[in-house]
């Protein structure tokens, strides 16, 4: 979450004010607009905490360039009087002032030589301090140092990570946030990098499994439709030139071809328009939901995905069970990180409620959400029965990986033997298409010379 500074007046014209953490600036305002009521004072300004570009000069020197991030103008020019410069200009920066997600790798790295070094008995702002030199991209970079300054600063911790979410990624930012207060920040770095690398994994797997057949596919249909619409055309039409009586599947071909030059416009409208509205609707927090909903119950590829949601959320659950606060806290933040927005909703909507309204268990209120495996609930179930919960979330987690490792290697085996299938199927009946027209044969026997010098104008 961005940060902003918020200003206002009292009724007695004395000038306030303080610091707010917020996803928007209009989600900043509001929040500022509901203090200014609570706290009975009149809101002047929200600002947002922004890059600032500056020159300043000291004396006859050489002016300087420099870049600061910092409320208002006001505050950049002021820091820089106080340091004697004399300041040419101050504005701000028109692009690169929200903060882009850091690249993945650099987090998974980041987090894992964190958690190694941690093990080995580093005090944490040394950590900081060596990993910072190291990390190549800019945005992460930046955020660590920002961290660290803050840490030395003494401000909370968690905020001081959920700050930087959009770096880390909301979920990322929120462990590492907890890690602090949890003590034991090693055990909570190490699953936060299990998790990442994890999630890597399955993000990579997945893509083999589905993008790249899907990508092979697509091409494949673009170079049979080049053919069917612009070569082969060319040699039936040579034929039909001459008067040669087509063979049937030639004949076919050809009037599709026809049909299809002659409605290119509607046809790429039927087959472009429900693939962009599909994409912009499970881009939708609804599209999203009814997305994840409904994919888990595809053959294989469901059973995998929502397996490995599972996997994911026992893995969160066994990191922040025992020292991160409230269990219900957990719960909460584990249904987030799991990926699959049915599952988080169901888990939110359904077991939080019946634990904090009914008393219920956690297997009983995890078994009415519908979205655990018989397997997950059985194992909960025997770990509620002898206090071990915690350890038998990370035995699902692992006995989870390792299925859906063994069975998404299968799956992309079986997948990619299916396109290769369509992809020898198709280019059978290209040829078989194609080497129909050797069959062709002229009616009257000696008249090809005629067709021939016909075609090129000489008789």
């Amino acid at each position: 979450m961005a940060e902003y500074k918020i200003e206002g007046m009292t009724v007695s014209g004395k000038g306030v004010s303080g610091m707010i953490s917020a996803e928007t600036l209009k989600d900043a305002k509001q929040k500022a607009l509901q203090m200014s009521v609570d706290k009975k004072f009149k809101l002047t300004g929200v600002f947002e905490r922004v890059n600032y570009l500056y020159r300043v000069q000291k004396g006859t020197e050489k002016p300087l360039d420099g870049e600061q991030k910092a409320f208002t103008k006001g505050e950049v020019k002021q820091a820089l009087e106080k340091m004697g410069y004399r300041v040419l200009y101050v504005r701000k920066k028109l692009f690169g002032n929200k903060q882009r997600a850091a690249v993945t790798t650099e987090v998974i790295a980041f987090v894992r030589m964190s958690a190694d070094l941690m093990r080995q008995k580093l005090p944490f702002n040394e950590v900081l301090i060596l990993l910072m030199n190291d990390i190549t991209d800019p945005a992460l970079r930046d955020a660590v140092k920002e961290i660290n300054s803050e840490l030395k600063q003494g401000k909370d911790s968690e905020k001081v990570f959920t700050k930087q979410s959009a770096v880390f990624g909301k979920f990322t930012a929120n462990m590492l946030g907890l890690a602090s207060k949890s003590g034991n920040m090693t055990e909570i770095y190490e699953s936060t990098a299990k998790f990442l690398e994890r999630n890597a994994t399955f993000k990579k797997n997945l893509k083999s499994a589905l993008i790249m057949p899907l990508v092979t596919l697509f091409v494949l249909f673009l170079a049979c439709l080049f053919y069917v619409a612009y070569i082969f055309p060319a040699t039936a039409e040579m034929f039909e030139k001459f008067k040669i009586e087509l063979p049937p599947m030639t004949k076919a071909t050809l009037k599709f071809s026809r049909w299809l030059m002659a409605n290119m416009i509607p046809v790429s409208i039927v087959l472009t328009a429900p693939v962009v509205l599909f994409v912009r609707f499970i881009s939708t927090e609804r599209g999203k939901f009814l997305m994840d909903k409904n994919i888990i119950k595809v053959p294989v590829i469901g059973a995998l995905l929502h397996k490995t949601a599972i996997e994911i959320y026992c893995r969160v659950f066994y990191a922040l069970y025992s020292g991160s606060g409230e269990n219900i806290d957990v719960i909460r933040m584990s249904a987030e990180a799991c990926g699959n927005k049915y599952m988080e909703h169901q888990i939110k909507t359904i077991a939080i409620p019946m634990m904090l309204e009914k008393g219920k268990g956690l297997v009983e209120a995890f078994n009415a959400t519908g979205v655990f495996t018989a397997t997950a609930i059985s194992r909960f179930s025997s770990g509620a029965e002898t206090g071990t919960v915690k350890n038998t979330a990370m035995q699902l987690a692992e006995y989870y990986e390792k299925e859906t490792s063994y069975k998404m290697a299968s799956a992309i085996e079986a997948i990619q033997l299916f396109v290769t299938m369509i992809i020898m199927f198709v280019l059978t009946a290209l040829t078989i298409v194609s080497s129909e027209t050797a069959t062709l044969k002229p009616k009257a026997p000696g008249s090809i010379i005629t067709y021939v010098l016909s075609y090129f104008g000489l008789n």
